[in-house]
């Protein structure tokens, strides 16, 4: 993947000197960010560096203390309400558990959010809706299924799928690949793709697999000790490792 976006493409999210502490630890120390329409952007970071808070703040469930945080051309520190909630309907997000329902079959799952959101759908039309969301992650045959009874693999592909019935503008993607097998890493990847080319959305895709980041993403953006050191496509974040860089490359490749 790895090409940059063209620069004149819409700005979708845009974040501007953002600071975020919880007492007196410092998680966010003025960072700036700017995604532009289609492009996947990853964000890698060790556990607790803040990346969960700055998705977070990008669906408003956690306020900046200082700084700007921009989704859609809206701020969402300043929306409250239906404003935000229309907004949060323009995204997915991909849990890392997929939080699936238990008690519900696959078919149940996907139907769900539509059910909630859009009261005005038929029967046939939360029907079809299913159908192609499952099609989309190549899970046609497993709308009976219970969440129970699928790989690790199936339960993202079925999250994924839930969250894509919505058609949502932007996806965020909380490790996408953590838990699974190299063979099934894979898969995942290979569908984070497709999403963005077959329902051309914008996403950010936290994650410390290197090979999701440089697969799946036009850019990485690395997030150490409340900043961020670098960002840039793959080649241009690792080709001159510093460092605090090396480890996360070294982890990863080396190891």
């Amino acid at each position: 993947m790895n090409s940059n976006k063209n620069i004149a493409s819409p700005l979708v999210i845009n974040i501007n000197n953002v600071y975020k502490s919880f007492g007196e630890l410092e998680v966010l120390k003025g960072i700036n960010l700017s995604v532009f329409k289609g492009e996947n952007m990853a964000i890698l970071g060790k556990s607790g560096s803040g990346k969960s808070v700055l998705i977070k703040m990008m669906i408003g469930l956690l306020q900046p203390d200082k700084g700007e945080v921009f989704v859609l051309n809206q701020e969402v520190k300043n929306l409250q309400g239906k404003e935000l909630d229309a907004l949060r309907l323009r995204i997915g997000f991909s849990f890392q558990n997929s939080a699936l329902y238990d008690s519900m079959n696959v078919f149940q799952n996907l139907a769900f959010p539509l059910i909630m959101n859009h009261k005005n759908l038929s029967k046939a039309e939360i029907s079809h809706a299913v159908e192609e969301a499952l099609v989309a992650v190549g899970l046609e045959s497993k709308e009976l299924q219970m969440p129970a009874d699928l790989s690790g693999g199936q339960r993202k592909r079925i999250g994924i799928a839930r969250t894509l019935i919505l058609k949502p503008e932007i996806m965020l993607y909380d490790e996408p690949t953590s838990g699974l097998d190299p063979v099934t890493s894979s898969e995942i990847n290979a569908l984070i793709v497709s999403v963005q080319k077959e329902y051309r959305t914008t996403s950010v895709i936290i994650t410390h697999d290197l090979t999701c980041a440089k697969v799946t993403c036009n850019r990485i953006a690395v997030l150490v000790e409340g900043a961020f050191l670098k960002v840039g496509t793959f080649e241009e974040v690792f080709n001159q490792q510093t460092d605090l860089i090396s480890p996360f490359y070294n982890y990863n490749f080396i190891q």
